[in-house]
């Protein structure tokens, strides 16, 4: 059985024990995500997004294990995040919205299922709160300290084909190079 999990932000380059075969894949499908969760801990961090432009999303092929386990890896892997946040797909299902390609990328590399992570949008609690890039520009612009080092971490370390106009916008007003080889 061939699983291949998706990804656009931190799973790239922190998968910690996410069990997959060392290597991310640039010519996933195409999906509107942007920068539109504030998570638990403060940072602003990439969902899914009806209504983003679709950028092409990496992916990886999971190691040799059945769907429910490999939805429990991520699950686990995303902060032992809500069953209902952790999206799949198989060969034969209806293609789910906002990923309209997906049967046609899972035919071209011979996948069975496919799993990504599904936190909604959230802003200072409120779940569903999709925020301006206004909104998320004022609020980095007032972090400080270690968030502040997270957040702009974050921002700037996911992929740089993660190209999404609100990550533009707020390279441009807070003078951020977007850059794949942040240090650690």
């Amino acid at each position: 059985m061939r699983i291949a999990c998706l990804g656009w932000g931190s799973l790239i380059w922190d998968p910690r024990d996410l069990p997959i075969v060392p290597a991310w894949h640039d010519d996933g499908p195409l999906i509107g995500i942007e920068f539109t969760r504030m998570s638990h801990d403060g940072r602003i961090t990439l969902v899914i997004q009806e209504g983003a432009a679709p950028i092409r999303v990496y992916w990886a092929l999971m190691q040799k294990m059945e769907l429910a386990a490999a939805r429990e890896a991520l699950r686990r892997r995303e902060g032992n995040a809500a069953d209902r946040h952790i999206g799949s797909w198989s060969v034969g299902a209806p293609v789910p919205p906002g990923i309209s390609d997906l049967a046609e990328f899972a035919a071209r590399h011979k996948l069975d299922h496919v799993i990504w992570t599904a936190l909604p949008a959230q802003f200072h609690g409120v779940v569903g709160d999709v925020p301006s890039v206004e909104r998320v520009i004022a609020y980095l612009q007032g972090l400080k300290g270690e968030l502040a080092f997270l957040t702009e971490r974050y921002i700037r370390r996911a992929p740089a084909q993660t190209d999404t106009l609100y990550r533009r916008r707020i390279a441009d007003a807070l003078g951020w190079r977007i850059s794949d080889t942040w240090p650690d």
